[in-house]
């Protein structure tokens, strides 16, 4: 979003000075691209704003290529892996650039898109977000069919921000590993974008993986307990109800992002939108997370796994 923001003519650019040192600070290996619509583009200009998002991905992937790699299966992000370069994966959220069309996801997949889920805040023609639970609605028909494309292209499904009746009826229906990109524990902050324990080892039943999100009012409701704690806290309640095999990190950094996109935008931060906690509001501050792991005593094979191992066995079983 950030990237796409500038004139296309310094994506490469911006993404080199703002973002690459960031990722290279913060240890990361694996990032996910995800490619999100916002509300002036819906609904008409939510496929152009999507391709213009995907081609950004692309050019800023090129103009850096020494340093990132755009990877569509697991023999690319080992590939890249091996190579030292940061494997970025596209996904969409929400999708809204597809609505019922649901053949535009072999289009997309085409394009490099390998992670996709099919709703937000609120109800697409697909199924509705966690904002929409009192509904109690599972997926559409065209719904089914969009995971069930998915499915056949080996995308994967991802449910975070799915409403509950949505996620049950995933869970019945998938054949391959689910996975929840930017999800806490609700049994620790009782918040509709959180999954239940339920549906936390729904997933883990599929092999997929839960990644905890950082954004601190999905994390917590008292002041107390705050910062990368908090975080910690949801990691090791994840990881006690599905699995040690089953958790990973899915950080949602929004503070920067958000103060670049908003008007008016420049090149330098805007006041915090308060997306983060202090001291844990990008990919740089990645380390304390580790530290923070470490300090809970957790033993050092168990700490690997959450910090991506599980992602990155997901990603090489089952992607592209």
């Amino acid at each position: 979003m950030a990237v796409a923001a500038r004139p296309p003519e310094r994506w490469g650019a911006f993404f080199r000075e703002r973002w690459l040192p960031q990722l290279r600070d913060g240890g990361i290996g694996i990032q996910v691209l995800p490619v999100f619509i916002d509300d002036q583009y819906r609904p008409e200009g939510a496929l152009r704003q999507t391709l213009r998002m995907i081609e950004c991905a692309h050019v800023l992937a090129e103009a850096n290529e020494d340093h990132v790699a755009l990877c569509t299966d697991g023999t690319d992000i080992e590939r890249a892996l091996a190579a030292d370069r940061i494997a970025l994966v596209l996904a969409l959220e929400s999708a809204p650039g597809v609505d019922a069309s649901v053949e535009l996801f072999s289009t997309l997949f085409r394009l490099g898109v390998r992670i996709a889920s099919i709703a937000h805040w609120g109800r697409t023609p697909l199924a509705d977000g966690s904002r929409e639970d009192a509904t109690g609605s599972r997926l559409t028909t065209s719904g089914v069919r969009a995971l069930r494309e998915m499915e056949r292209l080996r995308m994967l499904f991802d449910i975070s921000h799915l409403g509950a009746s949505g996620v049950a009826h995933v869970l019945e229906l998938a054949t391959r590993p689910l996975i929840a990109t930017h999800s806490c524990a609700r049994a620790l902050r009782d918040h509709h974008r959180n999954l239940t324990d339920e549906q936390i080892r729904g997933v883990a039943a599929t092999g997929g993986v839960v990644c905890v999100n950082f954004v601190p009012d999905f994390l917590t409701d008292d002041e107390t307990k705050v910062g990368v704690d908090r975080v910690v806290d949801h990691i090791e309640h994840v990881a006690a109800v599905a699995g040690t095999d089953h958790v990973g990190i899915g950080a949602d950094f929004l503070r920067e992002v958000v103060a670049d996109v908003t008007p008016p935008c420049c090149e330098n931060d805007a006041e915090d939108p308060g997306f983060a906690f202090p001291g844990l509001e990008g990919p740089a501050d990645m380390p304390r997370v580790v530290e923070a792991l470490r300090r809970r005593g957790l033993p050092e094979e168990d700490v690997h796994k959450i910090l991506g191992g599980n992602v990155r066995r997901l990603m090489t079983a089952h992607l592209g």
